[in-house]
């Protein structure tokens, strides 16, 4: 049950009823009519603008059609008062029987509430992480996977067909590189002194163990081999070794992919995927040959004063044309990001979204042109930018990582604060700001660390239970019909309000899943948790709003009902942002 909705639909019946309106129907835009919380609590329960942004096509003053809307508001039995306030904004106090009916709703649907089809099955692909396979997950990487993760959960639980996506970056020179540090730690398996590890290779401990792996498998017969036939060998283990690691780091945080696409494969057959995309765009009139002007500042390693083949991104809103083919004939980077948008497009996504470092808002304008120039306008591409993570330990910078040489492992911050703690503050803000993250504020148990607070609310919620078990033995709390025993019983003014913030998570997931921004789920948990504990402890100063009263069975079985309600709310909305609902706390 969506209160939202449902006034929105009661208000535009009121106003296709008013003789004005039929009169010019063909001239207005009831898309604009709107029904929300108002900013101001004592204001009402829900707030229209209905009046506002119908009284000029109508030609009428805002005031008087507000009064009118009004009238016929109060005219509803589920509405206990109707005002016109300012200019014409109409406030609406909804009746006592309508919020019992509400949580009704809700507890019938548990964990499903706020479950919306506003996605109609779209089907999303969403890519996140894609680090080079070349070590361990750092702390850089970590907000991307908790953003394209929960996101991506969002959007599921809203109705859209989604498909988590990590592209490996396994063809670039950057392999090379790793190649060559594992064979420097094969060499030192073998009992070679390697000494300091050279400039340029990876120095981090990590590779030790894949080093050990090949004399394992090989011996010392990669030795005699030369670099063209030992290059491909080291390779592939060095691949599936980062791969591996990469894997259970992500799973460490709760992050798991429906799709590891990988780079190689667009360069497999002599590159045919990526011949196939960039035929595919010069049929379309979208590939030229030409020569680009320097770029301001320092030279980019691919830019070449000579003819190549370019993209001509321009076209489709891009600051500068793209090469595609190099004069040598070797292709670009970029010629592989075309023919994997293409095979994007290929398996039918309508929209794709790519989570990114802050450091690639680069991409961004080259990115939304090719997908306008594969597409033709038809499918949509979305780059989400996480910025920087600071880590500190009470206001203090954290030191790097022994480990990996020079920087802070995903993993070491998980085994530290714990994964709950990790994914729940790296959406605890908006993606697009600087985050600090304090490994001394994430692990404290108090209202100012956000994944406490909420879990605790869960927490005392399975607490509230277990009272209730200890003061009726009889009770079989576990196949309780809370719908049936929620009744006429929940009248309070403050239980009411946990109400209506219950009401309140069907409209934030809908928008939070169309904004793309799952840190609203986050949000809204903390205040639906923060609203829970301040109606707790009511309870301790007026014994009467105890949700457990020994005297009162048949309250406090409708009491419960709004526990249990509370604790299914809490408990989706920590799936949604890959987070444990724990029943216990310490």
């Amino acid at each position: 049950m969506n209160i939202f909705a449902d006034f929105e639909s009661r208000v535009k019946t009121i106003l296709e009823a008013l003789d004005a309106v039929r009169e010019k129907r063909d001239a207005l835009d009831f898309g604009r009519v709107t029904v929300e919380t108002p900013r101001d609590a004592s204001h009402g329960d829900l707030a229209t603008n209905a009046a506002m942004v119908l009284a000029k096509p109508l030609g009428t003053n805002p005031r008087q059609l507000a009064e009118e809307i009004a009238a016929r508001l109060r005219a509803d039995g589920d509405v206990a008062d109707a005002t016109v306030a300012g200019p014409g904004f109409i406030n609406i106090r909804l009746s006592v029987p309508y919020w019992q009916r509400l949580l009704v709703a809700v507890a019938a649907a548990g964990e499903d509430y706020g479950r919306s089809q506003v996605g109609a099955g779209k089907r999303v692909n969403v890519e996140y992480v894609s680090a080079n396979p070349t070590g361990p997950m750092h702390v850089g990487h970590c907000r991307g996977a908790v953003v394209g993760d929960t996101l991506a959960n969002l959007l599921g639980f809203a109705g859209f067909e989604v498909v988590k996506e990590y592209y490996i970056n396994d063809a670039g020179s950057q392999i090379d590189v790793l190649a060559r540090s594992i064979l420097l730690r094969y060499r030192e398996a073998l009992g070679e002194e390697i000494g300091e590890i050279p400039s340029g290779l990876y120095p981090g401990d990590y590779l030790k163990p894949v080093g050990q792996a090949l004399v394992e498998e090989f011996g010392p017969s990669l030795l005699n081999l030369p670099e063209d036939r030992w290059m491909p060998i080291v390779k592939d283990r060095a691949i599936d070794a980062m791969m591996a690691m990469i894997k259970d780091d992500l799973a460490a945080l709760n992050v798991h992919h429906d799709v590891f696409f990988s780079e190689r494969s667009l360069h497999a057959d002599g590159a045919s995927l990526i011949r196939t995309a960039i035929n595919d765009l010069t049929f379309k009139g979208h590939v030229y040959k030409g020569t680009l002007p320097p770029p301001k500042g320092q030279l980019p390693e691919d830019w070449e004063d000579r003819e190549q083949t370019l993209f001509r991104s321009t076209g489709e809103g891009d600051d500068i044309d793209r090469p595609l083919i190099k004069s040598d004939g070797s292709y670009t980077y970029f010629a592989a990001d075309v023919a994997y948008f293409k095979d994007k497009f290929d398996r039918k996504f309508d929209e794709m979204i790519y989570v990114l470092g802050a450091d690639h808002g680069g991409y961004v304008k080259r990115l939304e042109a090719l997908a306008r120039a594969v597409s033709g306008g038809t499918a949509k591409l979305t780059v989400l930018l996480c910025q920087l993570v600071k880590l500190t330990r009470n206001g203090e910078p954290v030191k790097m990582s022994k480990r990996s040489g020079d920087f802070i492992t995903l993993r070491e911050v998980v085994d530290e604060v714990g994964r709950d703690s990790v994914r729940f503050m790296m959406i605890y803000r908006k993606n697009s700001e600087p985050l600090d993250f304090d490994f001394a504020k994430v692990t404290e148990q108090s209202k100012d660390n956000p994944v406490f607070y909420v879990q605790y609310a869960h927490a005392r919620c399975a607490s509230i239970f277990r009272q209730a078990r200890e003061a009726f033995p009889e009770l079989d709390v576990e196949t309780l019909d809370f719908p049936s025993l929620i009744g006429s019983e929940i009248i309070d003014p403050s239980e009411l309000q946990l109400v209506a913030k219950l009401a309140e998570y069907p409209r934030i997931v809908e928008l939070a899943a169309l904004a793309q921004e799952p840190h609203r789920i986050a949000f809204y948990l903390y205040d639906l948790a923060s609203a829970f504990h301040a109606h707790w402890n009511k309870g301790k100063d007026s014994p009467d709003l105890r949700f457990v009263n020994v005297k009162k069975r048949e309250l406090t079985l409708a009491r419960l009902g709004l526990v249990n309600a509370v604790a299914s709310v809490l408990k989706s909305g920590l799936s949604i942002t890959g987070t444990d609902a724990p029943v216990e706390m310490r």
